[in-house]
């Protein structure tokens, strides 16, 4: 076990790695990510056994399978570990969007979490949301007017869905949506595991001007559950250098505007 650039790494941000691995390839030995880690047998084992308990992955007699199906998700606490680097560089960036006075869209998500927090540089901005833990963070640290969808809290999720949110949401219009995605594939386009929250996906969309796409690399040639948009439906994507640039070009194709950030800038 030598040389491999993951060495010194982070354990929550190995995790994330292993987790990415596994789904790539569908299962992966331990032997394969000590070799690819560069840690020992034991720190491996550890780590699947955690991620088997929170049920990120399944662990087998020596190692371990992806439990990635179109319609699964995880919910927002194991989502908020993965990547986090890659989603706060994300969120930084996305900031280049907003002008102070805009009526914005903070679609529910880690990364649309990540860029709420930076929304206290800016002093007067109309927020539309439906995800409980956005309009919290504002509520407490800013002085922005925010507008929350009513509706059913979706478990485990902290956002709300149904009839009543799609109600608050369809006569509101924004300058600007931030949004985030589960599945991002420029031939099968932006795809969600949940019809309720492709609704809401949907109708945001509609009724937005401009459209910003917010995604971590892993994120990209994922196909959940239901389509919401075609790629061409958004103006902007903004991901990590970690993506796949042939992927990446097959997005620009659709007349998108692809932005790449490091980790860490």
């Amino acid at each position: 076990m030598g040389g491999s650039t993951e060495q010194g790494m982070f354990a929550e941000e190995r995790k994330s790695r292993i987790i990415e691995f596994i789904n790539k390839n569908e299962k992966a030995t331990v032997t394969q990510l000590c070799d690819k880690f560069d840690v020992s047998r034991a720190t491996i084992r550890n780590d699947l056994n955690e991620l088997d308990e929170k049920g990120l992955i399944k662990r087998t007699h020596g190692g371990a399978i992806s439990t990635q199906s179109v319609n699964y998700e995880m919910n927002f606490v194991d989502r908020e570990i993965l990547f986090q680097g890659e989603k706060e560089a994300v969120a930084r960036q996305a900031l280049q969007y907003i002008r102070e006075g805009d009526c914005i869209g903070l679609d529910a998500g880690t990364t649309t979490y990540e860029l709420v927090k930076l929304l206290t540089e800016f002093s007067r901005l109309t927020i539309v949301t439906y995800d409980l833990n956005i309009a919290a963070f504002l509520d407490s640290n800013t002085e922005h007017a925010v507008f929350l969808a009513g509706g059913e809290i979706r478990k485990h999720f902290h956002y709300l869905t149904g009839e009543a949110a799609l109600r608050t949401l369809q006569d509101l219009y924004l300058d600007v949506l931030f949004l985030a995605g589960n599945g991002v594939d420029a031939v099968k386009g932006l795809t969600t595991p949940n019809l309720d929250t492709a609704r809401i996906k949907k109708c945001l969309i509609a009724n937005s001007r401009h459209k910003v796409l917010l995604a971590d690399h892993s994120k990209i040639n994922n196909v959940s559950f239901t389509k919401y948009a075609d790629v061409s439906e958004i103006d902007v994507f903004i991901t990590d250098t970690g993506a796949d640039k042939k992927s990446l070009k097959a997005i620009e194709e659709k007349d998108v505007e692809v932005v790449t950030v490091e980790a860490g800038n």
